[in-house]
């Protein structure tokens, strides 16, 4: 597995907004598991989120955060200077280019808009990162 991900260029890794390694679990892990968030409460935040990003794009073209291009990003996905500042290191830590810069802020504002927040946060910017950074076999 890991030998066919070093094919993948970076330029196409770019363009993926989420990186999430999700390991095997051993059958006590799963029978043991805590009930999580009903479906019906997913839904719910979920379709609160997409109205929430109709409703701030009413009168593009698009209608949803991921369709949103450079003039978007910078008029809607403005963060606090905690986010900022979280965002600036990372970027010289993980070398991200300017489409990885948009594509980690466009999943910041869908994570704040789960959340139900306005404004995008550093906890927000952290998440995203946290989603952007593929695990080290995978670099």
């Amino acid at each position: 597995m890991d030998e066919y991900r070093s094919r993948i260029s970076g330029p196409l890794l770019d363009r993926i907004d989420l990186h999430v390694e999700v390991p095997a679990l051993t059958y006590d892990e799963i029978a043991s598991a805590p009930q999580g968030e009903g479906t019906a409460a997913v839904r719910a935040r979920v379709e609160r989120a997409r109205a929430a990003q109709r409703e701030r794009l009413k009168g593009a073209a698009i209608y949803c955060n991921a369709q949103m291009g450079a003039r978007e990003v910078r008029e809607h996905c403005r963060h606090d200077e905690g986010g900022a500042r979280l965002l600036e290191g990372e970027m010289r830590a993980l070398g991200l280019s300017a489409r990885g810069y948009a594509r980690v802020l466009k999943v910041a504002r869908t994570i704040a808009d789960l959340a139900g927040e306005p404004k995008i946060g550093a906890t927000h910017v952290a998440e995203a990162i946290q989603y952007r950074e593929q695990p080290r076999h995978m670099v």
